[in-house]
């Protein structure tokens, strides 16, 4: 995530702002320019000081305080390139879910931020029925017999259980799923990495080289799950996967190291807008120095972003250990997992040759 301020005042603002706190200017992200703006009005319509020469309006989403995004003014959509990927959102007369739907959105909208920055497709299902994206948001029914919501995904619809933006309940599911690390951005980046392997991967003609690097995926998912949570994870399945549940399936192991490379570039990119570096005093040699001068977004190879990453995470991780927090990334990367760091790297870059595919069936994943 870059760093913004604002272009009246120069006040530093976070992505989620809506007004600056200082001049009073209004504010909206404008997606193409990839920059949060101070905004005059025009009329109805409002014009960027970041991008005078185009009026816009706010997504509709906006009368909900759940977007902040800005529509050009001659766009015939009423929803912004993150919201109008909405299929389903919660009963906002209902108690809780409009606050609720807003931390949602906030998540989804960094996501975004990502899928933008890399240039990844991302079509609506009204653009593309069988390739389209599109996100469901579900609370539980008061009838305690109706079935229970599951994060998952399925053939390009994301479906998220409301339930997950309240902390207690986030917090409660991640201990009893033994998981050191559960957050909403944690499962839009997760669950956009089984849509991109569907797209990237078995359409993008990459099904062999993925399964040269996180193994067959043509084994029962089913089978494979149930396994997981009756057995657990192998012993030593730090040597080779980025968590627990990537050991579950080679489809789990895809999308969990999909989201730790979203999770490590866009932290990086907010540690080198802040000109965060490290060079400990008691490390003797320069494996822990690390400063991030790059563009993560445009790194040439994985083992720069690894360079910055190790150091980095560290510093982050006793930072927070001295304000009695959990570590901020409570993961181990071994080289096996380094490397399928690097594979999923190389597949959002574009640099990987495409081999002869043929149509697979839809799946449906968690």
């Amino acid at each position: 995530m870059k760093l913004f301020k604002c272009q009246s005042c120069q006040q530093i603002l976070y992505f989620e702002n809506d007004v600056c706190v200082k001049c009073g200017h209004r504010l909206g992200y404008v997606p193409e320019a990839a920059t949060l703006s101070a905004l005059e009005p025009e009329g109805e319509l409002w014009r960027a000081l970041a991008s005078p020469n185009v009026l816009y309006r706010f997504c509709g989403n906006a009368r909900q305080a759940a977007c902040n995004w800005l529509v050009e003014s001659t766009s015939a959509e009423t929803f912004c390139l993150s919201c109008r990927h909405n299929r389903v959102i919660p009963d906002l007369s209902i108690a809780d879910n409009l606050a609720n739907w807003q931390k949602i959105e906030i998540a989804k909208h960094r996501m975004f931020y990502s899928l933008l920055r890399f240039k990844l497709p991302a079509p609506t299902k009204a653009e593309s029925p069988e390739a389209g994206l599109a996100f469901d948001f579900l609370a539980e029914l008061p009838d305690p017999n109706a079935p229970k919501v599951m994060t998952g995904h399925d053939n390009g619809l994301i479906t998220l259980a409301l339930a997950e933006a309240d902390d207690a309940c986030r917090e409660q599911n991640r201990v009893a799923m033994h998981e050191p690390y559960r957050t909403l951005i944690g499962h839009f980046r997760h669950e956009i990495g089984h849509y991109y392997w569907d797209r990237l991967v078995r359409d993008g003609g990459h099904l062999d080289a993925c399964r040269a690097i996180f193994g067959d995926d043509s084994q029962d998912y089913g089978q494979a799950l149930q396994n997981h949570y009756a057995n657990g994870a192998p012993p030593d399945w730090q040597n080779s996967f980025v968590s627990q549940y990537a050991t579950s399936h080679p489809w789990e192991d895809f999308a969990e190291t999909w989201a730790h490379y979203l999770h490590i570039v866009d932290t990086l990119e907010i540690a080198r807008a802040f000109g965060l570096s490290t060079q400990p005093h008691l490390a003797k040699g320069e494996e822990l120095d690390a400063s991030v001068d790059y563009d993560p977004y445009r790194a040439a190879e994985i083992g720069q972003l690894i360079d910055s990453w190790l150091p980095l995470s560290l510093a982050l991780n006793s930072l927070n250990r001295a304000m009695g927090q959990p570590d901020l990334y409570p993961f181990v990367l071994s080289p096996p997992a380094i490397e399928k760091l690097g594979f999923i790297h190389q597949l959002v870059r574009g640099g990987l040759a495409p081999a002869a595919v043929a149509p697979a069936e839809p799946t449906a994943v968690a």
